[in-house]
């Protein structure tokens, strides 16, 4: 009974194909939660898939329903007693949809294939491999201890490709029961894919469109031409005006407070990168002064999404009455969301494009939250990353992306720890999604380890780690 027996039998579970069978059946599942058809596959996941493998480890398992519209939840706890350390941890079951006829020849959403360092499928890397690695790294501890030496409360969403519609609110109904000392899941990716990583928050998002409604129907480019205004045109200008040429941001509202010391601190030694076929960085791309990964982890980012003006499949000699564009800022804490759209709305005002309309494109924005690098929890999960694979994790303050982390943050108050299976060019959202067997094997061991250290009471006493 050791530390290293648990390690490796994390690790035998993956040489041996186990993690690859368990993956396979749970990509197998199409939990597509844009997809209205898709609601019964959502709670197959759940109470045909996840609730045998979890009540087998000693879980007790109950699925809720969805207070709001969307998928349901799964909440699985095991309980070994109550004056030990609570650990929450989180996943969720539903993908976005699978696009089936664009994955290239040889593979397809549905089916687990193994080329190479590749496990393809949808879901491999965002969520179901990552928490099919947790799940797998707490059977290997409980294997070699025979107990885990800690509590854990397991929440399983089925909407977060979705937005997550309804967590806030189950949480904050279910509050007592998700009570914990600490949150610890997987979502994301690494910093770069031989960087073992933990974040500690994510940035917020806001989806907006702007449009631009000038007249109705199109009227003939050489007849018109040079005497009624194009919206294209007025449309371009205005979301250039957001920016200068090199995409740094210039709605004063949308612009974070400098940099804190301890955050530029733990971005210090932090690159970004995606590996083998990810782009390159743009060296002269955002805000100026900033490095690479202060750009992408400290700062705000605005991005254009979708752009429409006139018919694009089918273009004509007309200039067209309206024009369209989603766009969306990626930002972090200090920013406040509520005044996103409104911000944005007195910019184009003092800019002289009254004619733009800005509307939300989604109900709520994803907060932004960050825990302090400094955090004990912090120190302390990076010495067990470290431990076990002799390398010294980043430190993320937040993820790049957004994640549902402000329900965990502060809507049940949990200083969270995320620690990413995945790596930036695993194509998620995209056809070809897949996860890198070698990392998936690296994050078996660590998290392993980090459950080891967590039911280890002489080394880790819980009131150590009050946050």
């Amino acid at each position: 009974m050791s530390r290293a027996a648990s390690v490796a039998e994390a690790h035998a579970y993956f040489d041996g194909k186990a993690f690859h069978a368990d993956l396979a059946r749970r990509v197998a599942i199409p939990t597509e939660s844009q997809n209205p058809d898709r609601s019964a596959d959502l709670n197959a996941y759940l109470a045909g898939e996840l609730t045998p493998s979890l009540e087998k480890m000693g879980f007790d398992c109950r699925i809720y329903p969805n207070p709001q519209k969307g998928g349901p939840f799964l909440i699985a706890t095991r309980i070994e007693r109550h004056d030990l350390p609570t650990v929450m941890s989180y996943g969720h079951g539903d993908v976005i949809r699978g696009l089936d006829a664009q994955w290239r020849t040889g593979i397809a959403p549905w089916t687990l294939t193994e080329e190479g360092d590749k496990l393809f499928g949808r879901g491999t890397a965002d969520n179901k491999g990552q928490h099919t690695i947790n799940i797998g790294a707490l059977q290997s501890v409980l294997k070699a201890r025979g107990k885990l030496g800690f509590n854990v409360k397991l929440l399983i969403e089925t909407g977060e490709e979705t937005g997550s519609p309804g967590l806030n609110a189950f949480c904050a109904a279910h509050r007592a029961a998700l009570k914990a000392d600490v949150f610890i899941a997987s979502d994301g990716p690494r910093v770069a894919p031989n960087r073992p990583t933990i974040f500690l928050g994510s940035r917020g998002v806001m989806n907006f469109d702007l449009s631009i409604d000038l007249r109705a129907g199109a009227h003939h480019s050489g007849n018109w031409g040079g005497l009624i205004a194009d919206p294209g045109i007025l449309l371009a200008h205005a979301i250039a005006s957001i920016t200068d040429r090199n995409g740094a941001i210039r709605v004063a509202a949308w612009r974070p407070a400098p940099i804190a010391e301890h955050v530029r601190r733990a971005l210090s030694d932090c690159e970004p990168g995606g590996g083998i076929g990810a782009p390159e960085i743009d060296v002269d791309w955002g805000e100026p002064g900033l490095t690479p990964a202060e750009r992408v982890f400290g700062w705000s980012s605005f991005s254009v999404l979708a752009m429409k003006v006139g018919n694009p499949a089918f273009p004509v000699n007309a200039i067209a009455g309206k024009a369209w564009a989603r766009c969306q800022l990626r930002f972090v804490v200090g920013i406040d969301p509520d005044d996103v759209v409104p911000a944005l709305q007195r910019h184009m005002q003092r800019e002289g494009y009254s004619q733009v309309v800005v509307e939300p494109a989604r109900e709520e924005p994803m907060h932004a939250t960050r825990l302090d690098p400094d955090s004990k929890w912090v120190r302390w999960a990076v010495a067990s990353i470290e431990r076990t694979t002799g390398i010294k994790p980043a430190i993320l303050p937040n993820l790049g992306g957004s994640l549902p982390n402000a329900v965990f943050a502060d809507t049940l108050g949990l200083p969270t720890i995320w620690i990413p299976h995945s790596y930036s060019a695993c194509s998620q959202h995209a056809p070809n999604e897949h996860m890198l067997g070698s990392i998936a094997r690296e994050g078996l061991g660590i998290m392993a380890g980090i459950f080891w250290d967590m039911g280890d009471v002489a080394v880790t006493p819980p009131s150590e780690f009050a946050s």
